[in-house]
């Protein structure tokens, strides 16, 4: 499996009590595989995701990326783990405001570098029909271009593990086809691992798996 996550449970400290915003949870995704989680705002999708991205410990269980336990290594090893092998995909896109399409989808290859940066950039650019927008900033985009943007930047280093939060969020119905549909290429086509959580019923059409979360449980 490429990602295995065990009885994971995540606590806050709460002003009278523990909040449990994930209470053992377990699902995996093989190679290849587009799955999601559904469910309401506030049920612990976000918390899921980014336990799964590496970047919030969880309370309790594990989590195992291409058989590795990413939370056992030093923090600087697991920046490196996850730059290397996991790509993010964002409801609120995350583009650095200043920087242009081509400079965003490049940012990956700034703190860690990859050699073929400009070139794998350029093919995603070509990829996701972004070529007339290369040298326009995030403001002179539309929300499509923005998130056609956002998925090649976390494709740039060739992640084994696309997560993605709530991609169509910000996007007409037109422009979430698209999208779901590029995820679904990945994974089937590309071979990549995708986990994507939503709470928009229609984004599930093309996945392989659905869970459904509430309270922070898998129902």
């Amino acid at each position: 499996m490429l990602l295995e996550v065990e009885e994971l449970s995540v606590d806050y400290a709460g002003p009278a009590e523990t909040v449990k915003s994930l209470d053992g949870v377990s699902l995996h995704a093989d190679k290849g595989e587009f799955v999601a989680v559904a469910g309401p705002s506030g049920c612990g999708k976000t918390t899921l995701l980014l336990s799964c991205g590496t970047l919030l410990r969880p309370t309790r269980g594990t989590v195992r990326v291409a058989g590795e336990d990413p939370y056992a290594l030093s923090p600087e090893a697991r920046g490196a783990f996850r730059a290397d092998r996991i790509g993010f995909v964002f409801q609120q896109f995350h583009l650095v405001p200043y920087l242009t399409v081509c400079e965003n989808i490049l940012a990956p290859a700034v703190a860690r570098r990859l050699p073929d940066a400009e070139a794998r950039a350029d093919a995603l650019i070509e990829k996701f029909r972004l070529g007339s927008r290369r040298k326009h900033v995030p403001s002179a985009l539309s929300a499509g271009e923005k998130q056609r943007t956002a998925l090649a930047r976390a494709l740039l280093r060739d992640p084994a593990l696309v997560l993605a939060d709530e991609p169509t969020g910000n996007l007409d119905r037109e422009n979430a086809e698209i999208v779901i549909g590029h995820l679904a290429e990945l994974a089937r086509e590309e071979k990549k691992t995708v986990l994507m959580v939503t709470h928009d019923e229609s984004a599930l059409g093309k996945v392989d798996r659905v869970w459904r979360l509430d309270g922070g449980r898998l129902i």
